[in-house]
């Protein structure tokens, strides 16, 4: 046996424990390449120490198990997509954290509200309320969904809308003066606001945050509101569970008029499912033979095929909410949720939670 390792010998070489190595063998992730049947020892070869210390590596930037299990039979090019998908996730969650402490360093310690303000494109503004708009909750018992995030970056603002069943999202550019800020404005000073957008020309928007104090000027217009006092939703999280990464997702390109116009079609198939104790005519979508788009009939919808089944009203608005001829959607099975995205603009999309079939 002088080449092979025992499990203490490979445990220095690697920087794991004798535990981890035990355990990454019950995993499946690092099996010795021989166990004494009489002694139970675990034996390694010299093959053995690189996976050893790639494992390694990745336990100690938290890697999830099944990921390094990929990792460790994977090729090169893989394990690069690998890390670059766990570094995004946690500057993600680095980005969730830091403003964590931010809101609890002022619950601890009130402050005076800074202030920020932002110059924006009327257009862009306009542009990115439309696509999110259709989707703010209007349940009287849910009013921390009745209106738009604005969650002020360095350079834009991301806008943000949710009722539970569709999530939009979209961006605008802006100059910004003060430091990042949530802030959550309610739909009827959105709505008040949209109208004037259309008439601004090139003016620059000017929106004002000074804690849970919103003005907005619009040219010669000046309307002022109160941000709603309820924490929106970590979308960040939501959209991480929704549509992360998700390398088995199937897209499709569709020509927006022609799908409008057969989910608006009185004859177009529909399926009679239970949704949340409510009969509900659910669209069910799937793809024919040559990779396109097509609504299946009831007959179809038990198939093995991929499928996914959604409110057609909700797919409807989020169509006319993106503003694009094409569109590409994005099929995960009839337990994901289906992502509608504009081809040319990664920032502005919207995600509408799948009906069981």
């Amino acid at each position: 046996m002088s080449d092979l390792h025992s499990i203490g010998e490979l445990a220095r070489a690697s920087g794991l424990t004798v535990s981890a190595l035990r355990f990454y063998d019950s995993a499946g992730v690092l099996e010795p390449a021989l166990v004494d049947p009489v002694t139970g020892y675990r034996w390694y070869t010299d093959e053995q120490i690189a996976p050893a210390r790639l494992v390694a590596g990745l336990r100690r930037i938290g890697m999830p198990v099944p990921e390094i299990a990929a990792a460790v039979r994977a090729e090169p090019a893989a394990v690069h997509r690998l890390l670059d998908t766990h570094l995004r996730r946690l500057v993600d969650g680095l980005a969730d954290a830091r403003r964590e402490v931010t809101r609890l360093r002022a619950l601890v310690d009130p402050a005076q509200p800074s202030t920020t303000t932002l110059l924006l494109s009327p257009a862009d503004l306009a542009t990115a309320l439309d696509a999110v708009r259709f989707a703010v909750g209007a349940d009287p018992e849910v009013p921390m969904l009745s209106g738009v995030l604005l969650d002020v970056e360095p350079d834009g603002v991301r806008l943000v809308a949710t009722d539970r069943y569709r999530l939009a999202l979209a961006r605008s550019r802006a100059d910004v003066d003060g430091p990042p800020v949530r802030v959550f404005v309610p739909v009827a000073l959105v709505d008040e606001l949209r109208p004037l957008l259309d008439a601004a020309d090139a003016w620059p928007v000017s929106l004002t945050v000074a804690g849970a104090d919103l003005r907005v000027l619009v040219a010669d217009r000046a309307l002022t509101g109160t941000a709603l006092p309820y924490d929106f939703p970590d979308y960040r999280r939501l959209l991480r569970k929704a549509v992360g990464e998700r390398p088995t997702a199937r897209r499709i390109t569709v020509d927006v008029a022609t799908l409008r116009a057969a989910l608006a079609d009185p004859a177009a198939p529909t399926v009679a499912r239970d949704h949340d104790g409510t009969a509900r005519e659910v669209t069910v979508l799937g793809v024919d033979d040559q990779g396109g788009l097509r609504l299946l009939p009831a007959a179809d919808v038990d198939s093995d095929a991929l499928r996914v089944g959604v409110d057609g009203r909700y797919l409807l608005d989020a169509l006319n909410a993106a503003g694009a001829p094409q569109l590409v959607l994005e099929l995960d099975g009839p337990i994901s949720p289906l992502a509608v995205r504009r081809p040319d603009d990664a920032d502005t999309y919207s995600v509408l939670m799948p009906i069981r079939l």
